[in-house]
């Protein structure tokens, strides 16, 4: 979520076996995304690029940059996921647009590109309201789909509980969503805030969970600094100090 390229480096080089590069909650567009790649391209990480939206364009320009393994937020039923599906895929199986030189191809140094990019792609699909939810196994069934992700902020406020993860009902349908990708043969993954969470999340049978981000991360190592040597750590905003 820094936008750092220096950063996202550095938490390739952390242990993670990948890094979501965040497109929908932070001002970062195609080149600052192409910059990012770049950077964790050098590390084990893998990439996953969250998009802003599921929007064929940026979707184009994304992968052009190089993405492959990409998330769309906020999927409400199998219409929308068979877009997004066919947004990641070249004419004949989709409505990818066709260009010959970009980073994606090596600058066309990757024999046969056009022909081999389809079966490169992952497709993750955020599920993140109760009518999702509902409607998870139709979407789940989209030829192309390769994996879920739960969304468990926008649920817990869609289901009247902003801010309360943690809620008795949110963690229902948690687990109701990760059982029914299950029962669909689908991987499903999701965010966790702490350590603890996300080894519930992995109890749970979630197989692939994110944790906090580099800026909560960040923050919070600052925040734990400054309370074990007793500063103050009162916000400031506007100021210019």
């Amino acid at each position: 979520m820094a936008a750092s390229p220096v950063t996202a480096e550095a938490m390739g080089f952390a242990g993670f076996d990948f890094l979501v590069l965040d497109m929908e909650h932070v001002p970062v567009d195609v080149p600052q995304a192409f910059a990012l790649m770049q950077a964790i391209a050098g590390t084990p990480a893998e990439t996953m690029v969250r998009l802003p939206w599921n929007d064929p364009i940026t979707v184009k320009r994304v992968m052009d940059a190089g993405a492959t393994t990409l998330m769309f937020p906020y999927i409400q039923n199998a219409q929308e996921a068979q877009a997004a599906v066919a947004s990641t895929r070249y004419p004949g199986r989709g409505t990818r647009g066709v260009a010959a030189m970009h980073r994606a191809s090596r600058y066309g140094m990757v024999d046969d590109y056009l022909n081999r990019a389809d079966d490169e792609i992952a497709v993750v699909l955020q599920i993140e309201t109760p009518e999702a939810l509902e409607r998870l196994p139709e979407i789940a069934a989209v030829e192309g789909v390769d994996a879920l992700f739960l969304g468990p902020g926008d649920l817990s406020a869609a289901m009247g509980h902003k801010g309360a993860i943690g809620h008795a009902d949110v963690q229902a349908a948690l687990r109701e969503g990760v059982a029914r990708a299950g029962r669909g043969s689908k991987p499903c993954g999701i965010v966790g805030a702490t350590p603890e969470l996300v080894k519930g999340y992995i109890d749970a049978g979630f197989a692939f969970v994110a944790i906090a981000s580099d800026l909560a991360l960040m923050m919070g190592a600052a925040r734990n600094a400054l309370a074990e040597i007793g500063a103050g750590h009162e916000g400031k905003s506007g100021t210019g100090r």
